[in-house]
């Protein structure tokens, strides 16, 4: 079973332990082109996401999940540079991040638009999966979409349906931003199935946003996993509920539908450098080995379901390939 990576194909057996939502870097890439202060030094740059990645795999991680997508600053070149200095698996997505508007390259192109024709979102995505992003040689291994608290927007539909469509061609899995209070994972669940995706193919992704376990357990009893994915993220929920949720639904017997990860970065463009440090602390790839493993084992969780939520499921959501 080949899965694609920022290095080239490997074996679903050699993702071992998977952090399932993560980013490298977050930029605003046309304010970063014009105003670079900021960036600063590239090669700098690369090295210490080199050295953050080198360390993440010394603490035991084989594979991290890139979901940096158009409207997140993706740039291929950049992360197969580091791929080749770093022993880690890093799978990278295609798709298109936003929460109410298209791109305004696709306000006039495709269905419903002033100048009609097919949809070439679909095709875009296939394109990265199938024959690689740019001139990279890179493909994409997993598709990324997002719905936030604006709902779904006829901007983010048409990402949705253009998502599933390509999922549909191509097999690769489905991996979601949401706001959790607003309970938009049901929106994704519902246009997906509209479009006929199998749901078990899809990660709702920042379940861990939550406590609302009967939101969660809706969600798995669709089919779908779910992402107890920004641990560090203490400011939208703070660190003792996100364990007690988790707890919580492997005390129901989810374990086999959960992820886990942080939805961290080397370097998040959207806020000051220097307020991440001081407003989220924990906001890092080693959070989970660090303090969420012993807080989850301390109150219950067992090896064998983090062995699920870390290893096993990730290889199960990669291994289900092939267009349908």
């Amino acid at each position: 079973m080949s899965i694609a990576t920022a290095r080239g194909p490997i074996d679903a057996a050699q993702l071992g332990v998977t952090l399932m939502h993560e980013h490298i870097f977050v930029l605003d890439m046309e304010i970063a082109a014009n105003y670079p202060e900021e960036w600063g030094d590239e090669e700098q740059r690369v090295a210490d996401a080199i050295g953050r990645l080198n360390e993440l795999k010394s603490r035991g991680v084989s594979t991290i999940v890139d979901l940096t997508v158009t409207g997140l600053g993706r740039y291929i070149p950049r992360i197969k540079k580091i791929a080749a200095q770093t022993d880690l698996n890093i799978i990278v997505a295609t798709g298109i991040y936003t929460y109410c508007d298209l791109p305004h390259y696709f306000s006039l192109r495709g269905p419903g638009t002033a100048f009609g024709g097919p949809e070439l979102i679909a095709d875009m995505f296939v394109r990265d999966i199938e024959q690689g992003i740019a001139d990279t040689g890179v493909r994409a291994g997993i598709l990324k979409c997002a719905t936030d608290a604006p709902g779904l927007t006829p901007g983010v539909e048409r990402i949705l349906r253009a998502t599933a469509q390509a999922h549909r061609r191509t097999g690769v899995p489905i991996s979601t931003h949401t706001h959790a209070r607003k309970r938009v994972g049901l929106d994704q669940q519902r246009v997906f199935r509209e479009e006929g995706v199998d749901l078990s193919r899809v990660v709702i992704g920042h379940c861990g946003d939550t406590t609302d376990i009967g939101y969660l357990e809706e969600l798995i009893d669709a089919g779908s996993y779910i992402g107890m994915d920004r641990f560090g993220i203490d400011t939208i929920l703070p660190f003792a509920d996100r364990v007690r949720t988790v707890v919580e639904m492997c005390a129901r017997g989810h374990a086999s539908r959960m992820v886990l990860s942080h939805d961290a970065n080397c370097y998040f463009h959207w806020a000051a450098e220097n307020m991440k440090p001081a407003v989220l602390p924990h906001w890092h790839y080693l959070h989970i080995h660090d303090d969420v493993i012993p807080a989850l084992k301390s109150a219950g969780v067992t090896d064998e379901q983090l062995h699920t939520m870390l290893v096993e499921n990730p290889r199960r959501i990669f291994e289900a390939q092939g267009g349908y």
